[in-house]
């Protein structure tokens, strides 16, 4: 059922996103560098690695520029595009095309790089991938102004990857492991309304109102909620 619902979703999602995507694609190979998509390597079901596709964001190189792997809210490596195209989530919508080919889901753990993979608790790691990474998911709610609290931290002069292993990747880990604890038709249809709904707010509130079991950590977005 998951299955059929992924490939018909994806489907009518291509064909209605079509008048979206044409002038996205006109406009990236205009602008920056003039490339469109933008694949990597990620973790997928069962930990089998395969390529995740996006529209380019950032530049070529980026990963190999001051910052890494790491995006924040204002990266200088940005292409002009990049900020709207990462604000409005329209960056992910290639990824229907792996959905399509069976390698990810609509609903899922959201797949990572290995370097970030490798972060996750060992339990985690054993468990996150039973399921097809999702183009969306609980974590991805939750964590939708990621890039925001990145640059608060970055700005404070703290070091980045502690807070991401120490604060976020412990805390993820929980929520990815409670969504393999309640999956279910019911969940990934109210995560996608909820993803839907993050775009718009950044408000947590309603994510915990819907799932009340959900585990919450507030310490981790005190340095966005001061």
């Amino acid at each position: 059922m998951k299955r059929t619902f992924d490939i018909t979703v994806s489907l009518v999602a291509l064909i209605l996103f079509l008048p979206l995507l044409v002038p996205v694609i006109i406009a990236l190979r205009l602008t920056g560098e003039g490339y469109v998509f933008y694949k990597q390597e990620r973790i997928g079901q069962n930990n089998r690695t395969f390529f995740i596709y996006k529209f380019a964001t950032m530049l070529k190189d980026s990963p190999n520029l001051p910052g890494g792997i790491i995006t924040t809210k204002r990266d200088p490596r940005m292409t002009p595009m990049g900020p709207f195209l990462r604000k409005t989530k329209i960056n992910e919508l290639p990824q229907l095309i792996n959905i399509l080919n069976g390698e990810m889901s609509l609903v899922g753990p959201r797949p990572v790089m290995m370097q970030s993979f490798e972060k996750y608790p060992p339990e985690v790691q054993k468990t996150i991938y039973q399921l097809p990474p999702g183009l969306t998911g609980i974590g991805s709610i939750i964590f939708s102004n990621e890039e925001q609290l990145i640059s608060e931290v970055k700005e404070r002069g703290e070091d980045v990857w502690d807070f991401y292993i120490h604060q976020i990747y412990p805390y993820k880990g929980e929520l990815e492991m409670w969504y393999q604890q309640n999956v279910s038709f019911q969940t990934d249809c109210k995560i996608l309304f909820l993803t839907l709904y993050s775009i718009f707010s950044e408000d947590k509130d309603l994510t915990y109102k819907v799932f009340k079991t959900l585990p919450r950590k507030e310490y981790v977005f005190q340095t966005d909620l001061a």
